[in-house]
C-alpha cells in the first residue's frame, strides 16, 4: 500500500523483455528522506511503487534497484514503453504510523491513458487524458486518482476524458515533466470508489 507522495525519481539503467522480464531503475533524485532511511533501509523483497506500478525488489546494488516484471503487469501498464532513460517515479510501501500524504494507493493498474492536450496556466498545467468508459464511474470531480503513482485531483471528468491540474512543485518533482501529447500513464482509480461501487 502506496499514498500516491513520490519520494524519489529514478532512471532505467537497463530493461529486458526476452524469456524473462526484468528491469533496473538507478535511484537519481531522492525528494524524501526516509526513502534513502539509513535506519530503515530498503528490503530485498520490499513491495516499491514504480511510477504507479507495485514491483518487488529482487536485488538491490549502492542506488541501482532491480525487479522482476510479469506478463501480466506488461499487459495492463505502460512498461513495455519503459526504455534506458526513462524517468520512473518511486514510492516505498507504507509503514504503521506513516503520514498519509495523498490518499491509499494499491499499486495496481487499471488503464493506460494517454495525454490528450496539455495547457500551461501560469506555472501549473491543465492536463486532459483519454478516459476507457467503463471508468467513468469510479471518477468524480474533486475525487482522488493516481497517475504514474502520483495522488492527484481530479478537475473534470466527462465520458471519454478527464482532466487534472498539475502544480509546480509536483511537475518539477516527477516524471510529468516528460510527459507530452500522445504520451502515457498508469492509472489507479480511487480504491474506496472502487469498493463502494461495488457493494451488493
Amino acid at each position: 500500500m502506496f499514498s500516491g507522495i513520490v519520494a524519489a525519481l529514478g532512471k532505467v539503467k537497463f530493461v529486458e523483455m526476452k524469456n524473462s522480464c526484468n528491469v533496473a531503475i538507478n535511484i537519481e533524485k531522492v525528494y524524501l528522506s526516509e526513502f534513502m532511511d539509513k535506519d530503515n533501509p530498503i528490503k530485498i523483497g520490499s513491495s516499491i511503487s514504480c511510477s504507479g506500478i507495485c514491483l518487488t525488489l529482487k536485488e538491490k546494488d549502492d542506488n541501482l534497484l532491480f525487479f522482476d516484471v510479469s506478463e501480466e503487469t506488461i499487459s495492463k501498464t505502460n512498461f513495455s514503453e519503459w526504455k534506458v532513460g526513462t524517468y520512473i517515479n518511486l514510492e516505498r510501501s507504507l509503514r504503521i504510523g506513516d503520514e498519509i500524504g495523498g490518499h491509499f494507493v494499491s499499486g495496481h493498474i487499471d488503464y493506460v491513458a494517454k495525454v490528450k492536450n496539455i495547457i500551461k496556466i501560469d506555472n501549473s498545467r491543465v492536463i486532459r487524458f483519454s478516459l476507457k468508459k467503463k471508468l467513468r464511474k469510479f471518477l468524480t470531480e474533486k475525487g482522488s486518482i493516481t497517475l504514474n503513482g502520483v495522488s492527484l485531483t481530479v478537475n473534470n471528468v466527462k465520458n471519454s476524458f478527464f482532466e487534472v491540474n498539475i502544480i509546480p512543485f509536483t511537475w518539477n518533482k516527477t516524471n510529468f515533466c516528460f510527459l507530452k501529447n500522445g504520451s502515457t500513464v498508469n492509472l489507479e482509480v480511487d480504491l474506496l470508489a472502487r469498493y463502494l461501487l461495488n457493494l451488493k
